[in-house]
C-alpha cells in the first residue's frame, strides 16, 4: 500500500461533513461503510481486511476536497471504486510465493464479485446509488434506513421495494450473462 498519510482533524471533519451534514449521522455512516469495506476485503480472501478498509477510507479522505462539491449520489458508492483499486494493489503486492509466480485461476466467488462490480458500473448513477444504499445496515436498522430512504425519495416503502426489486432483476440478469461469458 502507499505510505501512511497523516489525517488532519480538518480533513477528517470535511470528510464527515461530506458523508452527512449531521455529525452524528455522519459517524454512523462512517462506521457502516467501514464495516462493509472490511466484509468486502475479507470475502475476497484478504486477511488484512481492516487495514485495507482503513487504507480505502484514508484515500477517500484525501480526495474529498476535490470531489465533495461536484459528487452526486451516495458517498458510499465512491468507496466501492476506491476499494476495488486497493484490492487490486494488494493482490499485485502479495503474489503466491515460489520460484515463479503462480497464477491461480480466480475462485467462483471472485468471479461473481467481478461480474457484480461490472454490472453495478453499468447501472445509471441513481440506480447504483439506490442499490448501495438499499442494502445498508442490518436487522431493525435496515428497516429504519429503508423508511428514511423512501421518505427522501418521496415514495412509499412498498414503491421503494418494487424499484429495488426491478433493479435487482436487471442486475441478476447482467451477472448471469457475465458468469456465462467467464466460464
Amino acid at each position: 500500500m502507499r505510505t501512511q498519510w497523516e489525517i488532519s482533524k480538518d480533513a477528517f471533519d470535511k470528510f464527515l461533513a461530506w458523508l452527512d451534514p449531521d455529525r452524528e449521522e455522519a459517524g454512523t455512516k462512517y462506521e457502516a461503510i467501514r464495516r462493509k469495506l472490511i466484509k468486502i476485503f475479507v470475502c475476497r480472501g484478504c486477511p488484512a481486511g481492516e487495514d485495507l478498509a482503513d487504507e480505502t477510507i484514508n484515500r477517500v479522505i484525501r480526495k474529498v476536497p476535490e470531489i465533495a462539491a461536484s459528487y452526486t449520489g451516495d458517498p458510499a458508492a465512491y468507496f466501492c471504486g476506491v476499494a476495488r483499486n486497493v484490492h487490486l494493489e494488494y493482490v499485485k503486492k502479495n503474489p503466491a510465493r515460489g520460484p515463479m509466480p503462480v497464477v491461480n485461476p480466480p475462485d467462483q466467488k471472485e468471479i461473481e464479485y467481478e461480474c457484480l462490480d461490472r454490472c453495478m458500473s453499468k447501472l445509471a448513477p441513481d440506480n447504483r446509488a439506490l442499490m448501495l444504499e438499499y442494502y445498508q445496515e442490518e436487522k431493525q436498522a435496515k428497516i429504519n434506513h429503508r423508511k428514511e430512504l423512501a421518505a427522501r425519495l418521496g415514495i412509499a416503502v412498498n414503491a421503494l421495494r418494487i424499484r429495488a426489486h426491478r433493479i435487482r432483476l436487471s442486475l441478476q440478469s447482467c451477472v448471469e450473462n457475465c458468469l456465462q461469458q467467464e466460464t
